[in-house]
């Protein structure tokens, strides 16, 4: 006698989705945050598996035995790192500008421990992040991930990414996005430092006498705050055309790593 009213592949169906919610979701941005309580991503977890499990689920026949647990385990694993990955080149790019810009201002040695990735900064690239952390919700880029997940349920089976060459290119190739936004984002300081020390050198040449060094540290950080107003404007651009292009990127990387293409 059935006292709840499930059979055994509606158990096991369920638990596939949570698998697949609790390993994807939480390995992306946002959702996945330190400073997020465990116990409010697990009722997070919890009711994100309830209200998807109905529309978006697999068979109960699906789920391996054994070993073979760990092993589609490690592939939800390798498709969550993977679609994370790709969404926190925007984030590396950020940071990485907030480093050269911060290096041209001369905050260099000033960092602070950012305490969602618990990594050193300057306070330039923390300051960015957290700007570009508010932009990307603002534009509902949460939901874009959650959208992801959605879309890895009709692409990927449990536990079966392709880690195939077409792949591992399309990733790399999208890596180098990093880098060009790094630049177009420090582009605008960099410029105007640059043009301050070219004055200060003018000016070194024409009054040796006068202290440079010590009159160019307050200048070049005058300079550098005023031209970084200007960058949340182009930021909130770069934001959004980097999503636009992130939904057709995310389902070419789940074509290319879906078994069902071969």
């Amino acid at each position: 006698m059935n006292i709840f009213g499930f059979s055994p592949n509606d158990l096991l169906s369920y638990f596939l989705t949570l698998f697949r919610i609790s390993v994807i979701l939480f390995l992306l941005p946002f959702f996945g945050g330190r400073t997020i309580p465990n116990p409010v991503k697990g009722a997070l977890l919890l009711v994100l598996s309830l209200a998807l499990w109905p529309h978006l689920s697999f068979p109960g026949t699906m789920m391996p035995v054994g070993w073979n647990i760990a092993l589609m385990f490690f592939g939800e694993l390798m498709l969550g790192l993977i679609l994370g990955m790709m969404i926190q080149f925007l984030f590396g790019a950020v940071q990485l500008g907030g480093q050269i810009i911060g290096f041209q201002m001369g905050f260099a040695m000033v960092n602070v421990i950012d305490p969602i990735t618990g990594v050193s900064n300057a306070v330039t690239a923390h300051f960015l992040y957290m700007c570009t952390m508010l932009t990307f919700l603002v534009l509902n880029g949460h939901l874009l991930l959650l959208k992801t997940v959605a879309l890895s349920f009709e692409y990927i089976p449990p536990g079966g990414l392709l880690l195939t060459p077409g792949l591992a290119n399309h990733l790399f190739e999208f890596s180098n996005i990093m880098f060009v936004l790094a630049i177009k984002i420090a582009a605008p300081v960099m410029a105007a430092l640059f043009l301050v020390d070219l004055a200060l050198a003018l000016i070194s040449r024409a009054a040796p006498q006068m202290h440079v060094l010590v009159l160019g540290f307050p200048i070049k950080i005058t300079v550098g705050f005023f031209f970084l107003g200007f960058l949340f404007t182009l930021m909130s651009t770069y934001v959004g055309d980097f999503l636009r292009e992130l939904d057709p990127i995310y389902r070419a990387v789940m074509k290319l790593g879906s078994p069902n293409i071969f």
